[in-house]
């Protein structure tokens, strides 16, 4: 009997099983900003990208975990790595991390914002954003607008947004995206932020053509990191006894990372969503170009852009 083929939004089922791409390209000496490091997925991807001769400048918000991966890697690879502290619930922290980069370094090859979180529970950040709206999304996106025209400067050159499948939860509502009128449900909240990141995304592509700088977003792979952690003990017990066991290594994560960093045969690929290294198309929401046109003008208008 003929098999009938997976339908476009349980693709990713079949995609976390396939069989991933690599690279042996170096990025020997391209300067490389990532978010998120110090641990999981992005301190994996660091490791890859030290292994492969790059010059990483690592954004943190704890100072301490910083020196010690920064030692680590230099120690293994000598490599380049540089820090900058910062912490994404604060986007004036954002905006000072940015600036302490285009004064430090005159070129980026790579920017990868790979900083992100879960909650169960709604927190407001000191600014007054839904926390996981705000480190998610928001941040990165004012970080991405701000060191823009320094990548461009800069190309060929990549922007790679760590994302989700978790974007298919959805949950972005514009005329509540800090939940005061809803109660908040924690996949809803985490689906909200990596809906608004891929919308903008697919508008930053558009905007990028004809500068040689690419924009791509990246689903992870189902590994086991630190993410949710800040989360109460029940959460953290059925994470240990129960979903911890059906995730996978974090190493997958770094190497996809690096395959969509620095493979060749992806120079000129833009405004795509990968499962790790496996080109698939996000849930129906999140191709909604009239949605991602109001959430690109509200997300400028939140971090203050707007009138800059």
């Amino acid at each position: 009997m003929r098999k009938r083929p997976f339908p476009d939004e349980l693709m990713f089922l079949k995609n976390r099983k396939a069989v991933q791409k690599t690279t042996d390209a170096l990025l020997t000496d391209k300067v490389v900003v990532i978010t998120g490091a110090t641990s999981g997925v992005g301190f994996e991807a660091a490791k890859r990208l030290a292994q492969g001769g790059a010059h990483l400048v690592l954004v943190a918000r704890n100072k301490e975990k910083a020196e010690r991966v920064k030692a680590e890697l230099v120690g293994l690879h000598r490599v380049r790595v540089d820090l900058v502290i910062a912490d994404f619930a604060l986007l004036s922290d954002v905006r000072v991390a940015a600036t302490e980069i285009l004064s430090r370094f005159p070129h980026i090859d790579v920017l990868i914002n790979c900083a992100g979180m879960h909650s169960t529970t709604r927190i407001l950040t000191k600014e007054g954003f839904e926390t996981v709206f705000c480190v998610n999304h928001l941040a990165s996106f004012l970080f991405t607008e701000l060191l823009i025209h320094r990548i461009i400067e800069s190309a060929p050159s990549r922007i790679l947004q760590i994302n989700s499948e978790g974007h298919r939860f959805n949950g972005l509502d514009l005329s509540d995206l800090d939940w005061h009128r809803r109660r908040y449900k924690g996949l809803k909240g985490y689906g909200a932020s990596k809906t608004a990141q891929l919308l903008t995304v697919w508008e930053l592509d558009d905007q990028l053509r004809g500068t040689g700088v690419t924009i791509n977003a990246m689903h992870p792979g189902d590994v086991l990191t630190n993410i949710g952690s800040n989360n109460g003990p029940l959460y953290r017990f059925f994470f240990k006894h129960f979903t911890s066991h059906f995730l996978k290594d974090p190493l997958i994560s770094g190497e996809a990372i690096y395959y969509l960093s620095a493979a060749p045969e992806l120079s000129q690929t833009s405004g795509r969503f990968f499962h790790l290294t496996i080109d698939e198309k996000p849930a129906k929401h999140a191709l909604d170009r009239a949605m991602g046109k109001r959430v690109y003008a509200e997300s400028r208008r939140l971090v203050g852009l707007s009138k800059e």
